[in-house]
């Protein structure tokens, strides 16, 4: 008897784009070879711009989801623009994030749900972060490392301790 074969079959396969490069990656199912999951990942580092899209091709071809990361130094501090767009539910947000020194910013806005997540490393082994949501939602994060790991703790009051 002979095991059955794999469910699933993927390769990368990478070229390079302008200062970048863009590695794509499909997904066949080894049972129906009519269709393929893909993924393509292009970046060009010189610009600190990359790009993913997951798409679908088959009878026809179409794209689920596409998002860019747009990176920007400026005098030791770094923001980061991060627009994604799925097509299938048609849901859109932004994540803008700023870091400088040991505090880090990340908003995530979309048309029904914005938050706010501050980070602050108080020392080399504690991180806290308090996250504010405009539904009212409250939760704070605390990471302790622990020898070459880390455990980390979540605060959602009225809800859960993780």
């Amino acid at each position: 008897d002979f095991p059955p074969p794999p469910r699933r079959l993927g390769a990368p396969a990478p070229t390079r784009v302008g200062a970048g490069g863009a590695p794509a990656r499909a997904a066949l199912d080894a049972q129906d070879l009519s269709s393929a999951d893909i993924e393509v990942d292009a970046a060009n580092d010189g610009e600190d711009l990359s790009i993913h899209l997951e798409a679908n091709a088959g009878d026809s071809f179409s794209v689920n989801k596409i998002e860019a990361t747009k990176g920007i130094d400026n005098d030791g501090n770094r923001i980061t623009v991060n627009p994604r767009y799925d097509l299938n539910t048609e849901e859109a947000d932004v994540v803008v994030a700023y870091a400088s020194g040991d505090t880090d910013i990340e908003v995530t806005a979309s048309r029904d749900a914005q938050s706010v997540k501050i980070s602050q490393q108080i020392d080399d082994e504690n991180r806290v972060s308090p996250t504010l949501a405009s539904s009212g939602d409250i939760s704070v994060e605390w990471e302790r490392k622990v020898g070459d790991g880390s455990v980390t703790t979540t605060v959602t009051p009225n809800d859960s301790i993780d």
